[in-house]
């Protein structure tokens, strides 16, 4: 079966918020960790980045816009660009998909609840077998709920359209 690493909104922006995003180290540490685990069995990887209204955190072309420097994208790797908290909206990732004839796909990145949450979900209505890196996605806290309560929250919710796995029992298996 075809497989693909989404590495969604993994942006600058992200961990100079305030407050920034939860655990962004972990999660940063999570997500390395899967991009090695793609590149080691071939895996496509493809990375999500989302464009902002002008003078917001995520304008496009601005330093807060580009991709977490660690992240290092390669030249064979896939960048699509979006204007939604959908993926699939408007972008030519449902093109490359198709073309690549990837039947799975792996979620990983940033905003638990909103672009996490909908790769998952459109990716399963779209027939894709889906799996959602349990502890490779996070988001911010709220004045109503915790980070880590969204988190989990959608880590149980989400298990209705992915599998639900951590990071290292992934990459062991």
């Amino acid at each position: 079966m075809k497989t693909a690493l989404l590495i969604i909104d993994v942006q600058n922006a992200m961990f100079t918020m305030e407050p920034p995003v939860h655990k962004g180290n972990e999660l940063l540490e999570n997500i390395q960790k899967m991009i090695s685990y793609a590149r080691d069995r071939n895996i496509y990887l493809i990375f999500v980045q989302h464009s902002g209204p002008n003078n917001s955190p995520l304008e496009k072309n601005t330093e807060g816009w580009d991709l977490y420097d660690t992240l290092s994208p390669q030249a064979e790797d896939i960048i699509i660009h979006k204007k939604t908290p959908d993926s699939f909206y408007e972008t030519s990732l449902q093109e490359y998909l198709s073309q690549l004839k990837i039947e799975h796909l792996i979620v990983t990145g940033i905003q638990t609840e909103a672009c996490v949450d909908t790769a998952c979900r459109i990716g399963f209505s779209l027939g894709y077998k889906m799996t959602l890196v349990k502890d490779a996605h996070s988001t911010f806290h709220k004045e109503t709920l915790s980070a880590s309560s969204i988190i989990e929250h959608h880590n149980e919710v989400l298990r209705w359209f992915a599998g639900t796995v951590s990071t290292e029992e992934l990459i062991s298996s």
